[in-house]
């Protein structure tokens, strides 16, 4: 791998004592509500959207799927239109949802499994799907899900629908379209730090997983730019080792409310992609990558951090038909790994327009959306 140069002054290590942070990915901050979609009143600032990713962004994919990891029955999407149960995983919207609507998308991004109703797939696709992750067998042991190199053949074969665009070419087009990848998690809990079932522990000292992680990943991303990605914002890794999830498998650290040994293993690797970050913008100068910070914040604003919003099993998900907590705004977990929308909500306002450079590197995504790349 040739660096052309390193060049950065975004801190590359947290102190993760102070924060007592119970997040996974994306679960951050404090908390609020919007509305559904068509909050924002600015005009759709970028063309369209592609999404990859976990359960944090799935919105349906793995509905149709033989695997555990579904969540397409209530009380999921309690408080989505019409209450339908759509797939995510979380009382209403996600954060992608949440960004889509800061663009000024007018409709939600759908997934790849409807790629066959008709969808207009110019306006974007979300590939997500929960238990995946940047390996191929991560999360094998939930059953069907779509790893990340998957998800990425899954649009090149998106992009081969598209002949033009308005008598532009489909790569020239996707070169205005925002991609955002929200992924990583799952290599962790459903590989690395799994019980059962993995041999990865075995094979490689955190220092070196997360080297691999991080070179795999980069891998997927170059064959995205080779077909014509250009605006792609990439998501580090929350403190999984705050996830209700992880403390109830391993306890917490003496001295501390989460388990210390995944928060570091995460710590590598969302370093390793910061340094990844600023690589490929020094050696794609045609295109814009941004890293987008997930441990940032602390869950100020929130009564309840120790406990789900819904009923769960001992996977961690809710329980069909269970009824849930009636004050869903109050909550940072919706189960024992997935954040409440208010928590989303939050997430996706900070890393849209970020208020502090520390939650996104280099740019956040409203810039990214509107920056002028050179040809």
């Amino acid at each position: 791998m040739i660096i052309c140069c390193f060049c950065s002054n975004y801190p590359l290590t947290f102190n993760i004592k102070m924060w007592r942070v119970l997040c996974i990915s994306f679960l951050l901050f404090m908390s609020c509500c919007f509305g559904s979609m068509g909050l924002n009143d600015d005009q759709q600032q970028v063309p369209c959207l592609y999404i990859f990713g976990d359960s944090l962004s799935d919105n349906g994919n793995n509905n149709r799927l033989k695997t555990t990891a579904k969540a397409n029955y209530p009380p999921y999407g309690i408080d989505f239109l019409d209450s339908r149960a759509t797939g995510r995983f979380t009382n209403d919207r996600t954060m992608v949802d949440v960004i889509a609507e800061l663009l000024g998308f007018e409709q939600f991004i759908p997934p790849f499994a409807d790629v066959n109703q008709g969808i207009d797939v110019t306006k974007g696709v979300n590939y997500a799907s929960g238990g995946a992750g940047i390996r191929d067998e991560t999360g094998y042991l939930l059953g069907e899900r779509i790893p990340l190199t998957q998800q990425v053949l899954n649009h090149l074969s998106v992009i081969s629908r598209i002949a033009s665009v308005n008598g532009t070419t489909a790569k020239e087009y996707l070169k205005k379209c925002l991609y955002i990848m929200t992924i990583g998690s799952n290599d962790y809990i459903n590989n690395y730090y799994a019980r059962l079932g993995y041999t990865t522990q075995l094979q490689f000292t955190p220092e070196q997983y997360a080297t691999t992680l991080v070179l795999e990943y980069s891998n997927q991303i170059k064959t995205l730019y080779a077909n014509g990605a250009r605006k792609m914002a990439l998501s580090g890794l929350g403190l999984l080792g705050c996830t209700l999830g992880e403390i109830s498998l391993y306890g917490a650290s003496n001295g501390s409310g989460c388990v210390e040994k995944i928060n570091n293993a995460v710590m590598l690797f969302n370093n390793k992609l910061i340094s990844l970050v600023d690589e490929l913008n020094c050696n794609f100068t045609d295109a814009k990558f941004t890293y987008l910070n997930t441990t940032a914040f602390t869950p100020q604003g929130f009564k309840v951090t120790n406990a789900s919003c819904c009923e769960v099993w001992n996977d961690g998900m809710c329980i069909p038909y269970s009824l849930p907590c009636l004050e869903r705004s109050e909550y940072f977990f919706w189960d024992l790994f997935h954040p409440t929308t208010a928590v989303n909500v939050i997430t996706g306002q900070r890393v849209y327009k970020a208020q502090d450079p520390s939650y996104a590197h280099p740019v956040d995504i409203s810039e990214l959306a509107n920056l002028s790349l050179p040809n």
